[in-house]
């Protein structure tokens, strides 16, 4: 007996709320679009400016904003289950849009100000906002090269930023600079503000579509409104941002065992030593599909399961008559569950993606074919806040009690 595709399409799980499905909706047409072109821009090294504008246009960056904002007031859960879908469709975009949605996040968590309203303001004209945080070269550990001066002319931006990802298809860029007093700062920066320019010049051999590389600013006006009052990002920021990762990686998961099993199911040739006449009835090779399309579901429920602590901290940052210790437990909560999903997921990933070619043959690994972006894309997204400080971490927490710390940084000691 052979079940109706429609009704066992894709069972990754129940979806994380009673109205996901139709809040994902509009959206699912516009990812089979971007998931259609996926390949074509890889090989050409075409920037997703057309599928960011029809995300922008389809209000997919507005998602977690209140209704009255133009929102969806979508929850976390929602938020990464959408982001994994995302994913599967093109990680490049979904990497592309994350220093948004963490702005975002910082906006609305902040208390009420001119800022605040603001920013919310912009957000909800459906302004995007693209990342300047990083740096190389020798600034230290902890501080940044980049500065923000006061001068008789008012405040002045110079420096230097590498991954700046998403920039390019952004109107502003999240960025951090030292202030007089040596305090790192958060600014936003309008991208077409003069003596701002951003490079398309990041060379890695996966995310290859992300914009992450050079934007320098030199003497840059900053108006008073565009810099962040607090010098604290949201409690929950690092679990965040590793989140968005870790939803990437499951929409490669996800694609790629798609695509494996459309190829086994459409291969004519086979082997004289394998075990059945069609590759689609060879058991060893549906051994292979089915390992795969195991890692996604794993990698997926994890992600909800990590988003789902990330709405955890979140609620309680903004109960008032919660102490002040049970939110930073709550807080600490979301960086240990994270770091014990990231190890897991990564290894579930890599892995698929490497083992989908056990099932073809030699002609998968043509580049037209695309096949191993997958790998590519998930290596170099599993680079980032590297998994064997994660797994540290989680043991020092495990057998010592000791919390993550709250924020990451790379620099010269």
């Amino acid at each position: 007996m052979t079940l109706p595709t429609s009704a066992i399409d894709h069972p990754w799980g129940a979806p994380p709320s009673a109205r996901y499905d139709e809040l994902a909706r509009p959206f699912r047409a516009v990812f089979a679009r971007i998931r259609e072109g996926a390949v074509a821009r890889d090989l050409a090294h075409q920037l997703p400016h057309e599928e960011i504008g029809w995300l922008r246009e389809a209000g997919f960056a507005r998602l977690r904003l209140p209704v009255e904002r133009g929102g969806a007031d979508a929850s976390l859960v929602e938020l990464f289950a959408l982001l994994t879908e995302l994913g599967a469709a093109d990680t490049n975009v979904v990497n592309a849009l994350r220093a948004h949605f963490g702005f975002t996040e910082d906006v609305l968590l902040a208390p009420e100000s001119p800022w605040r309203t603001h920013w919310l303001e912009r957000l909800a004209a459906g302004e995007l906002v693209g990342s300047g945080f990083s740096e190389t070269g020798d600034a230290k550990v902890g501080a940044f090269s980049t500065r923000l001066r006061a001068t008789p002319r008012g405040l002045r931006l110079d420096g230097r930023k590498f991954y700046t990802t998403g920039s390019l298809f952004a109107d502003w860029i999240n960025a951090v600079a030292d202030d007089d007093e040596g305090q790192p700062t958060m600014i936003s920066v309008p991208r077409q503000a003069a003596g701002v320019q951003v490079l398309d010049d990041w060379d890695g051999f996966g995310q290859a579509l992300t914009a992450s590389g050079t934007a320098t600013f030199e003497d840059v006006a900053i108006d008073p409104l565009w810099v962040n009052p607090s010098k604290q990002r949201f409690p929950y920021a690092s679990p965040y941002f590793q989140t968005v990762h870790l939803a990437s990686l499951a929409g490669i998961a996800r694609a790629s065992s798609d695509d494996l099993a459309q190829r086994v199911r459409e291969r004519d040739r086979s082997y004289s030593h394998g075990n059945a006449a069609r590759v689609s009835d060879d058991p060893q090779i549906l051994q292979v599909v089915g390992r795969g399309r195991s890692a996604a579901y794993g990698a997926s429920a994890i992600v909800l399961q990590a988003a789902g602590a990330l709405q955890r901290a979140h609620d309680a940052h903004l109960d008032g008559a919660l102490p002040d210790e049970a939110r930073a437990a709550a807080a600490a909560a979301s960086h240990v569950e994270v770091d014990q999903a990231v190890s897991v997921v990564t290894r579930l990933v890599l892995d698929a993606s490497t083992e989908l070619f056990d099932a073809l043959g030699a002609s998968a690994t043509l580049r037209t074919h695309g096949l191993d972006r997958y790998w590519r894309n998930a290596r170099t997204i599993s680079s980032h806040n590297p998994r064997v400080y994660r797994e540290r971490q989680v043991g020092a927490f495990a057998v010592n009690g000791t919390p993550p710390p709250t924020f990451y940084r790379v620099g010269r000691s």
